[in-house]
């Protein structure tokens, strides 16, 4: 069960005081007071003075104990009720909760599920972009999307295989016509929105597939940060 309200308001700013970002509360059974704690976006950016082969920035056991300590005592001083607290770090399926998450991990792949089923569908996964086809006016959400690969597309090509100039030329004019395709598939959704009644989840615009040497994106599920039940990263671990 998520927290909200003054006793998330307290831990996020204590949370925040310590130098960490709180991605998650959540009160689960027999009083466990829940705690996801991050590092803010700026650790894990690139750092000349980090040596190439060091391993990179995560959330540490001292990290998770520290926030453990400050919020055990904020917590009595607020008389907040719980039996139990568990401070942790997210993981590498992260939650997506809020804007700043989404604009954190944009261009990475995303699992999301979808309150309302669009096309029989609730979850979709894909590579987290903005959507800048949608136009949005003023005081309207902004507008995210997934960019979904064609199941059925090419393989991908090799690394390291050779293009000629025909194939480059063909792959140059295939690219633009996907991309006009996008552009007419987004004005008609734009046009089904404003006959869309208020609160369908989405939409998922298709251009047609073409001739490849490698997986394209033909399909696009644009929506709000309302219309998403749960969003998680994609786990993605390097041997």
């Amino acid at each position: 069960m998520a927290v909200v309200g003054p006793v998330q308001a307290v831990i996020e700013r204590t949370v925040s005081g310590l130098g960490y970002e709180l991605v998650d509360v959540e009160l689960a059974g027999r009083g466990l007071l829940r705690v996801t704690i991050d590092l803010p976006a700026a650790a894990y950016l690139p750092d000349p003075a980090r040596p190439v082969d060091a391993m990179p920035p995560s959330v540490r056991v001292e990290d998770c104990e520290k926030v453990s300590h400050q919020l055990s005592h904020v917590l009595m001083v607020e008389n907040i009720d719980y039996a139990r607290l568990e401070v942790s770090s997210p993981g590498l399926d992260r939650p997506l909760k809020r804007a700043t998450d989404y604009e954190r991990f944009e261009g990475l792949e995303v699992a999301l599920r979808l309150r309302e089923p669009l096309s029989g569908r609730r979850n979709f996964e894909g590579v987290l972009v903005r959507d800048d086809s949608m136009p949005t006016g003023p005081g309207e959400p902004v507008r995210w999307a997934l960019e979904l690969p064609d199941p059925n597309g090419p393989k991908p090509r090799k690394p390291g295989a050779k293009v000629g100039k025909a194939a480059a030329a063909k792959e140059a004019a295939r690219k633009l016509a996907q991309k006009e395709a996008m552009k007419a598939a987004a004005a008609k959704a734009v046009a089904a929105k404003a006959a869309t009644p208020a609160g369908a989840a989405g939409h998922e615009a298709t251009a047609p597939a073409q001739d490849a040497g490698e997986v394209e994106t033909v399909r696009r599920l644009s929506f709000t940060l309302d219309e998403i039940e749960r969003a998680r990263l994609v786990p993605k671990v390097k041997f």
